[in-house]
């Protein structure tokens, strides 16, 4: 088959793909890395030598490495077992947290007293990496911790239905581990992928899938793949050489090469624009495993796959793709309902928009019957930030704000009104009676209120001002009130 032969997506067919990834079961095995990110502002030059000075305004870290294969699995609401090995230091004990923090993951990271646990810190200013700071360990494991290694994956193999190994080169995957695995992973029928690093592949042999990039691909058989005839040479000299399945080489913009005994498949690239593509690699890896361990046919999969890679490379940082961006990419909404989004969306949104430099405003409210008070107070909202989002109490919620005839108007059609302003980017409905966790999980710039609130009453001001933001009062348009307006209508 070649490329002109693929048939036709169908819709359909690949949005039930995505709604069952959710039972997917899938084992990570790997180098588990720290992904730190300083964020700040420069404004001069240090006196003390021809360096920026970056005055730092806030931190976040991330699983990294073969952790973000994990992280990317659990934004498709995938089950995963993870086993890896971090050191006795600050670094493994905070990687610890974050992977064992989220719901349906199983970690297993083992703790190596000594070792260093491989820390990333990225310094960034007003949207522009400044440097990147490193600290690792590359020696293989001892003897005993890799038997240990391997027994707990072995076991963990036969309790999920695929099983990646994400080799970052960090000395977890060692030719031992990788070996027995593989081999393990034949005797239970489980299907193996590997991301691959390095020339020489021996220790991946008789693997099903190996997805190198275009340059692990040239320097793994030494040819020159700078067209699609190149990629399939090298390709077809891996699977002869190596015993793989198949052979999945990611072509950053340019899309995926699909190459097995059987067939060639080329996908183009997915993506609008590509902002960043940090990660795309874990992301496309996540996806096919996912994919592959409910029984999606290989080829769609990679369709799949290749579809959320081109949705992170659109993202700036190390970023997922979630179910929803999937059924979005395959079926656009339109008009609208493209501002109405999850929590997980909106907090994606807001740190993207941080990154390019804008201040992210986050405001509140039931919105039911929006009036021209509603519509004065988001303009003066969103004059007073970059990007607004609104978050808007769920009809259960609102019931037991204000009794059980609220709301006037279900979340559906609050949430599709309020997107459709101008004033308004991002809509999201939160369950609680206050907005506290939405807030949490977006860390707004400003967090802004009518003037019937005082900075004391505003629910999170003390938390937004923790992290170096603030709270705004707007003010209110007299003579417009939701609840008049009822009870005139009732009258």
């Amino acid at each position: 088959m070649t490329a002109e032969q693929i048939p036709a997506p169908n819709q359909h067919d690949l949005g039930a793909y995505v709604r069952k990834l959710s039972r997917a079961s899938v084992l990570v095995v790997g180098d588990a890395m720290l992904d730190r990110y300083v964020y700040g502002n420069v404004g001069r030059i240090s006196p003390e030598a021809p360096v920026p000075i970056l005055t730092v305004t806030r931190e976040i870290a991330m699983p990294g490495g073969a952790g973000n294969v994990v992280r990317n699995l659990i934004a498709l609401e995938a089950s995963t077992a993870f086993v890896s090995v971090v050191g006795d230091d600050q670094a493994g004990s905070d990687l610890t947290g974050l992977v064992g923090g989220q719901e349906r993951v199983e970690p297993w990271l083992l703790v190596q007293g000594g070792r260093t646990t491989t820390l990333k810190t990225r310094y960034i200013a007003q949207g522009q990496h400044l440097i990147r700071a490193d600290r690792e360990e590359t020696l293989p494991l001892p003897e005993k911790l890799t038997e240990r290694l391997v027994r707990i994956a072995l076991d963990a193999m036969a309790a999920t239905s695929v099983t990646v190994l994400s080799d970052y080169n960090k000395g977890v995957l060692s030719e031992a581990v990788a070996t027995q695995l593989i081999a393990g992973a034949k005797a239970l029928g489980r299907k193996i992928i590997v991301d691959p690093k390095g020339r020489d592949y021996t220790r991946y042999r008789g693997a099903d899938l190996v997805t190198p990039n275009r340059k692990e691909l040239a320097e793994a058989t030494g040819l020159a793949v700078e067209s699609e005839a190149g990629i399939v040479a090298a390709a077809q000299v891996l699977l002869a050489r190596y015993e793989f399945g198949a052979v999945l080489v990611t072509r950053s913009e340019d899309g995926m090469s699909l190459i097995s005994r059987d067939a060639v498949l080329h996908y183009p690239g997915a993506a609008k624009e590509v902002y960043d593509v940090s990660g795309a690699g874990d992301t496309v890896v996540a996806a096919v495993a996912a994919a592959l361990a409910v029984d999606v046919p290989l080829p769609e999969a990679v369709r799949l796959a290749n579809i959320a890679g081109g949705i992170v490379v659109g993202k700036v940082g190390t970023a997922v793709a979630r179910p929803s961006d999937l059924l979005d990419a395959i079926a656009p909404a339109t008009g609208t309902l493209r501002k109405v989004v999850t929590a997980a969306t909106a907090a994606e949104a807001a740190e993207r928009w941080r990154m390019r430099g804008y201040k992210v405003g986050f405001t509140n409210g039931c919105f039911d019957l929006l009036h021209p008070g509603h519509v004065h107070l988001l303009e003066q909202c969103r004059a007073m930030c970059d990007r607004l989002i609104v978050g808007i109490n769920s009809d259960s919620s609102v019931q037991r704000l204000k009794g059980p005839t609220r709301p006037a108007q279900n979340e559906a059609a609050r949430a599709a009104v309020l997107a459709s302003l101008a004033s308004v980017d991002l809509v999201c409905l939160f369950e609680e009676d206050t907005p506290i966790e939405l807030i949490k999980r977006i860390k707004p710039d400003l967090l802004i209120k009518g003037a019937d609130y005082t900075r004391e009453t505003v629910v999170g001001a003390d938390l937004v001002e923790s992290w170096g933001g603030a709270v705004a009062l707007a003010e209110l348009l007299p003579g417009h009130s939701t609840t008049a307006t009822l009870a005139r209508l009732r009258g």
